[in-house]
């Protein structure tokens, strides 16, 4: 699965952008998936039929998008403007290199430090006062290259470093490799998969997946803030690499039903799975959506711990993607046979 995992991670899928990775998937489960459709919004449903049915409807979603840039003015220089796709800190993009359309490559620049004052020294230079180079030697010659609308992702790669792997866009596509691992696995219950769009822009396809297959439950497979760093302290670590999957009670869209919680760390402990409970209240998910769509859908977010998430460079363990594998699929068959 990390292979796949690999695969995912260096296909740019920027918020609206992600036919790329789209196709990918589309071919990835061609043949595995009892039924595939694409929706208006570039959403993918998919049906795997299971050895049984199952008492309870249950979906699995994973967003396809990831964060990045889009293009919004090109000055006289030929410098480009930029507005973020998803939630990044300014801190963590000057100076990064990013490519624009898969084919255009450039740094994103700003005032230099030895041209600052003391105070401004001591700040995060704003978004509005960054822009992208792509070494144009005026606007029209930047124009020949880019226009308005184009996406941008940072310009990085997978990494295998040992115990643990680095990738930009873990967020989500470790949820998309364990939903199409999942497809081309025997199930033991009939299962619908949504793969989203949208996500990281204010959660747009799940709305739309969630309503079309109406869930009685739902899980969303995503990756989360892990602080576990030098520095933090223990109770402003939020989650621990290595410590397996993470569990939110409730984050800023959701406050997830605290029995299912607890009913699913229990699960993990009986067969030998490493969970955790998220220390903090934070983020987002497609569960904001999902859990009010209809009449309502029981839902859960089981997320893998991930250090610098929405940077250039995401950081996870891969004991706790290979717990994860495990813990949604068994999550789900015990949610389809009214288990959980």
């Amino acid at each position: 699965m990390l292979d796949l995992l690999k695969k995912y991670c260096d296909i740019s899928s920027p918020s609206g952008n992600e036919e790329k990775l789209r196709e990918e998937i589309l071919k990835d489960i061609k043949g595995f998936a009892t039924s595939v459709s694409v929706d208006n919004l570039g959403n993918i449903i998919a049906f795997k039929k299971g050895k049984q049915a199952p008492s309870k409807k249950v979906m699995l979603d994973a967003h396809m998008d990831e964060i990045g840039f889009m293009i919004t003015n090109i000055d006289e220089n030929g410098y480009l403007k930029f507005n973020n796709l998803g939630g990044i800190d300014s801190k963590v993009i000057f100076g990064k290199r990013v490519k624009i359309n898969d084919n255009v490559f450039g740094v994103i620049g700003g005032a230099p430090v030895h041209l600052l004052d003391a105070e401004e020294r001591k700040k995060v230079q704003k978004q509005d006062s960054l822009y992208i180079d792509i070494g144009a030697k005026d606007k029209a010659d930047a124009q020949s290259l880019v226009k308005l609308g184009d996406v941008a992702v940072f310009d990085t790669e997978f990494i295998d470093m040992g115990e643990k792997i680095s990738a930009r866009g873990l967020d989500d596509k470790i949820g998309c490799a364990i939903l199409v691992d999942l497809i081309k696995t025997e199930l033991e219950y009939d299962t619908y998969f949504s793969f989203s769009v949208q996500e990281e822009i204010g959660c747009r396809g799940a709305a739309v997946t969630s309503f079309a297959i109406s869930p009685d439950c739902a899980i969303t497979v995503e990756a989360t803030t892990a602080a576990d760093i030098f520095g933090v302290p223990e109770d402003k670590t939020v989650c621990v690499l290595g410590e397996g999957v993470a569990l939110s009670l409730m984050d800023n869209g959701t406050l997830y039903d605290k029995n299912l919680v607890h009913s699913v760390l229990e699960l993990a402990r009986k067969n030998d799975l490493k969970a955790q409970l998220k220390t903090a209240v934070a983020g987002g998910t497609n569960a904001s959506v999902i859990h009010k769509s209809k009449n309502g859908v029981k839902t859960i977010n089981i997320a893998l711990p991930t250090r610098y998430i929405h940077s250039a460079y995401c950081v996870a363990h891969k004991s706790d993607i290979l717990n994860m594998r495990k813990l949604v699929e068994i999550t789900a068959s015990s949610l389809a046979n009214g288990e959980l």
